[in-house]
């Protein structure tokens, strides 16, 4: 009987069966599984293979799946543990649609358990047109969530559910028009502050699979090919021990745009030699070229061959797993609908409210919507999206739960960005006809914002002018007029705020009587905003960036520096800060205790406070902690989230809860990026928002706070 290969042995641990498989390949049968579109070695039994698929809010470009709100949405909900079973759903769904996909031996580009998701890069300036992918401004909030879906997106059996992809490692937050030249400049305090947390955390504790390396360069090295990033720290600071992927063609960059190598095999060579094991793009195909050249060994070749094949036994693709009975039926799914729908109602952040909200259906006869999002499909998807099966826009979603008594009058109002919606027609088409049901009207709700067409990736994008990134924070086109011709009318106006990121509102902050921020909330967003409208639930995100003033000047773009920039560091009052957000409630916190009176080096600290619904309403709200330490140079500007917890509360319940701010909350950064114990007391402060001045305005309500003095 012939032997079983030692690769097919079951027993063996993922990465000694990978050697054993690579130890069968050619020089040019492994040089050929480091392109992302991996060739079959059909006489070792390994199929075609293609690495690239994505899975940001629900498994995307592959046909029909479910579609969750936009990742910043996701980040609103400041809630890890459902945002873990968010991403359960997603590689449940992916694996779904791998299983029957196979049967057809359809593998596809997008059809893969490979997922190049989470973005986890710091949404440092609000212009930036990928801001939307991530989660937020803040290192810490971005580390717990980012953990958080890669352990559900991987999940916890003997074999991977799908493999996560941390991206795009590192200091990388635009701008988009020059990311393939562009050299991040950046502090040592600042790197290790705030560009790298959410990358350490996720390949130490979420044990993430894979990492994605920038387009841009840091400190005049490629991010593709950065000894710095890759092997000094990655690899071997942070002992991570699963592949790197390049961005989609940037080692190309290293030759063509940032200058670093003459010719392709050059910077195959320099990005494989410093642990860039799969590239997604061609210029890996000059790979031999490079090894005949002398420029890499063929234990270079085996290094990476041998990391991208242990990926691939730890997916089960030569064994039998526990993933393989995952039926197509759960794809798309009415029980994976409703998480949607229920992370939309979270998602969505009430900004401002003077009594009108919840809308009361007895109270109301006719309502307008108007405005250039009440009817887009766009803003349900936003990018990297997948295909729905139904999509619910707002204007549908306020139909449907105003019922038949309501009259509900529709005007475009005007284009999202051009000056008419008619091309024939004299410029602002739908202006008149906006006034006029407003005029109609008990009450108008206006749906401004933008698009994933007016910010996005580079090339990806209709946003030819920037990018993808926007120029300004100003509502674009016609629709500042727009809402202020409607405001002047006098009626009662609700915006409906749908953007990826923070816009300068401060006209309607002003003159309007509420505003929702709604995000890119999903394909059925428009009901979930509609359930919020009229009261069937509270809202209850809260903002995970700062909303800047318009006139607030911001930093340059290509500025890296963190002065002036989010919360831990902006220098003047903003219009809506992090972590704010309303709810038609009045959750009150009192009785806050600490579990010790000083606190020493590696010690944690335990909080416990009472939450007490004073209010009528049903809701959900979310716990915040931050913590400054005094006395030493090294702190933030003003203070950090350092825990944070979401919970439900009926009206009139009282719940007691506890939150762990760890040792390592309790360190600063000093100017050479080490994390270092120091200063002669920390300020604790929790409240259900952060403890600034703008957030006491906008809450009438003070934060509790509690001081520790630090023992040496």
């Amino acid at each position: 009987m012939e032997k079983r290969p030692s690769y097919l042995d079951v027993n063996l641990t993922p990465e000694d069966r990978a050697k054993d498989l690579v130890s069968h390949m050619t020089l040019e049968e492994k040089a050929s599984q480091l392109k992302y579109d991996a060739p079959a070695v059909k006489r070792l039994g390994v199929p075609y293979y293609n690495w690239w698929n994505e899975a940001l809010h629900g498994v995307a470009r592959a046909g029909t799946a479910t579609v969750f709100p936009q990742a910043i949405g996701l980040a609103a909900m400041f809630d890890d543990a459902f945002l873990g079973q968010i991403a359960d759903i997603i590689t449940t769904e992916g694996r779904a649609k791998y299983n029957e996909q196979a049967k057809n031996e359809d593998r596809d580009i997008y059809k893969g358990i490979t997922f190049w998701s989470p973005n986890i890069n710091i949404f440092r300036d609000p212009r930036w047109g990928r801001g939307h992918e991530t989660y937020g401004e803040d290192p810490y909030l971005t580390s717990r969530l980012g953990v958080a879906f890669v352990k559900g997106l991987q999940g916890n059996g003997k074999y991977l559910k799908g493999a996560a992809c941390a991206k795009h490692y590192a200091v990388h937050s635009g701008p988009e028009g020059e990311r393939h030249s562009f050299n991040a400049v950046v502090s040592d305090k600042d790197l290790w502050e705030t560009y790298l947390p959410a990358f350490e955390a996720l390949v130490k504790e979420a044990d993430v699979e894979s990492v994605m390396g920038a387009y841009n360069a840091v400190g005049g090295e490629p991010c593709c090919g950065s000894k710095m990033l890759l092997k000094d720290i990655l690899r071997d600071k942070w002992e991570f021990k699963g592949h790197v992927v390049s961005d989609c063609w940037a080692i190309k960059d290293f030759h063509t745009n940032h200058m670093v190598t003459s010719t392709a095999p050059e910077s195959a060579a320099l990005a494989l030699k410093n642990g860039c094991d799969l590239n997604c793009g061609n210029t890996y195909l000059h790979m031999l070229q490079a090894y005949a050249q002398g420029l890499v060994t063929e234990a270079d070749i085996t290094t990476s061959c041998e990391r991208l094949m242990t990926t691939r036994i730890k997916l089960g693709m030569f064994d039998e797993t526990e993933h393989d009975s995952i039926s197509y039926e759960l794809n798309d799914c009415k029980a994976h609908h409703e998480v949607s729908l229920e992370a939309a109602r979270k998602s969505v952040v009430l900004l401002k409210n003077d009594g009108i909200l919840p809308l009361v259906k007895d109270k109301l006869k006719t309502i307008a919507v108007i405005g250039p999002n009440a009817n887009n499909r766009s803003i349900l998807k936003a990018n990297y999206c997948g295909t729905a099966s139904k999509y619910t826009t707002l204007l549908e979603g306020i139909q449907d739960v105003a019922g038949e008594d309501i009259r509900v009058f529709y005007s475009e109002g005007c284009h999202l960005y051009k000056d008419k919606v008619e091309s024939l027609a004299f410029p602002n088409d739908r202006m008149s006809e906006a006034l006029s049901v407003a005029r109609l009207s008990d009450v108008v709700i206006l749906c401004l914002g933008l698009d994933a067409d007016l910010e996005g990736e580079e090339g990806d994008t209709g946003n030819s002018y920037a990018a993808g990134d926007k120029l300004d924070l100003k509502l674009p086109g016609l629709q500042q007029k727009l809402l202020e011709k409607v405001t002047a009318l006098g009626k009662p106006v609700i915006v409906l705020l749908s953007s990826g990121s923070a816009l300068a509102v401060d006209y309607a902050d002003e003159n309007c009587s509420a505003m929702l921020q709604t995000w890119y909330p999903g394909a059925l967003g428009g009901q979930a905003v509609a359930e919020l409208l009229f009261g069937k639930y509270s809202p209850s995100g809260k903002l995970p960036v700062t909303f800047y003033k318009e006139s607030d000047v911001l930093p340059d773009f290509t500025d890296y520096s963190m002065k002036n920039r989010t919360y831990r560091y902006i220098e003047s009052a903003p219009l809506y800060p992090f972590g704010y957000g309303l709810t038609y409630g009045n959750a009150v916190l009192s009785n806050l205790k600490v579990n010790r009176d000083s606190v020493k080096a590696k010690e944690s600290v335990e909080i416990s406070v009472e939450v007490c619904n004073e209010s009528q309403y049903d809701i959900e709200e979310v716990v915040q902690v931050y913590i400054k330490v005094k006395e030493t140079k090294y702190e933030v500007l003003n203070h950090r989230l350092r825990a944070f917890k979401r919970i439900a509360l009926k009206k009139g319940e009282n719940k007691t809860i506890t939150l762990q701010v760890d040792s390592q909350s309790l360190e600063v950064i000093n100017d050479q990026g080490d994390s270092i114990f120091e200063g002669n007391a920390v300020e604790i402060y929790v409240g259900t928002n952060q403890p600034d001045e703008r957030s006491k305005i906008l809450t009438q309500k003070e934060v509790l706070c509690v001081e520790l003095p630090i023992i040496k």
